[in-house]
């Protein structure tokens, strides 16, 4: 039976400036959810968003505030082991919600795992990888800094995958800085471009002309996620990957842009695709579609950053790799043993559940003030 259901906000301090076209972070706020059962095994799940209500439609204290009022309520009480009926109550009961969603299906399939003895990926179809590629994202807007920054990633063997923040400045100063990186890093360096929908088709179809002659390999969610008409015209244009980013909503926004050719790559992320189920839903769009997949972050850190590799590690096809760095831009670390990166590589977690365990101390230590008397529960009667 599921017993208990808690939520945590803990601010976490970044390594520096993370600078989008939508915010600038110095500080990310993890979103954490806890699920207690009454056979003795509990689950964590993260349901963590960028920039408060910068990216998106839920910010960490609207997320915090729904799963305690009006989720956790409908399923406390209800068998920990059926995680499906679970996530079907809440999805016929609860609109949108997508991130909150994503904390508490993780936190129940974490359990779950926990409870039969297997890695996660188990439970959704298998793995078939044990590493995943990470990509880094160079965001100081900085060209002197951003190109240090990816050469002491290179000399670490951490990435060689580096994807760059703009849209703030001038579409012709951001495509002069992308270029200047790309032509210091080499050919043996793959460089990707984020501009977070900042562009119009026009400014769009100039910029990308000059980025894919100038060797950069992919360009995501160049324009705004409802212009989807857009998009299609862009993809069919370039020879260069158009990835969609914010256009994707879970499996029907996947289905959608999937008929209208909208993009080559689909950027997987679990909490946009309101949960793990959710994404791999997406995945097999993608793949029935022709589309090449990526594994997407909301720079979550440690849970969510498992949990999404462990979705990553069923996909038959990733051709672009994953950006899985959410922990590695915390100054802090909240798990008893990190994630493991080395030779460019993120290592899947093999033990039961999500492969990780909390630092119960840090964890206490670090969560939001208005929280520190003790978690914010939801009790089954």
């Amino acid at each position: 039976m599921i017993q208990q259901i808690e939520t945590i906000l803990v601010d976490v301090p970044t390594i520096r400036p993370h600078k989008l076209s939508v915010v600038t972070m110095s500080t990310q706020t993890l979103v954490m959810v806890r699920i207690v059962c009454s056979d003795g095994f509990e689950g964590w799940g993260e349901a963590t968003t960028i920039g408060g209500l910068n990216y998106g439609e839920e910010s960490p204290e609207s997320i915090k505030v729904n799963i305690d009022t009006h989720i956790a309520p409908l399923i406390l009480k209800m068998p920990a082991s059926q995680v499906g009926l679970a996530m079907a109550k809440i999805n016929k009961v609860i609109q949108g919600n997508r991130f909150a969603k994503c904390g508490i299906e993780t936190a129940l399939l974490d359990a779950q795992s926990r409870r039969l003895g297997i890695p996660m990926s188990e439970l959704l179809g298998g793995r078939l990888r044990d590493e995943l590629p990470v990509a880094w994202t160079l965001a100081s807007g900085d060209l002197v800094k951003d190109i240090s920054e990816a050469e002491k990633m290179l000399a670490l063997r951490r990435h060689r995958i580096f994807k760059l923040k703009i849209g703030l400045r001038s579409v012709d100063d951001d495509v002069k800085h992308v270029l200047a990186i790309k032509r210091a890093l080499g050919e043996s360096v793959s460089v990707r471009v984020d501009v977070n929908q900042a562009w119009n088709e026009i400014d769009a179809s100039r910029a990308i002309a000059e980025l894919e002659s100038g060797g950069v390999d992919l360009i995501e969610q160049p324009i705004r996620a409802e212009n989807k008409a857009g998009m299609a015209r862009l993809a069919q244009k370039f020879s260069v990957a158009i990835m969609a980013d914010e256009a994707l909503h879970g499996p029907a926004s996947a289905f959608e842009m999937a008929n209208l050719a909208a993009a080559d790559v689909f950027a997987v992320k679990i909490a946009q695709s309101g949960g793990l189920t959710g994404a791999c839903l997406v995945s097999q769009i993608a793949q029935l579609a022709g589309i090449s997949l990526y594994g997407g972050t909301m720079l979550e850190g440690a849970i969510g950053t498992a949990a999404s590799a462990h979705v990553f590690s069923t996909f038959k096809d990733l051709a672009f790799g994953t950006e899985l760095f959410g922990p590695l831009l915390l100054t802090e670390e909240l798990l008893c043993e990190p994630l493991v990166y080395k030779d460019f590589m993120l290592q899947v977690p093999n033990k039961p559940g999500l492969g990780v365990e909390i630092d119960q101390d840090k964890l206490n230590r670090m969560r939001r003030p208005d929280t520190n008397q003790s978690f914010s529960k939801v009790k089954a009667a």
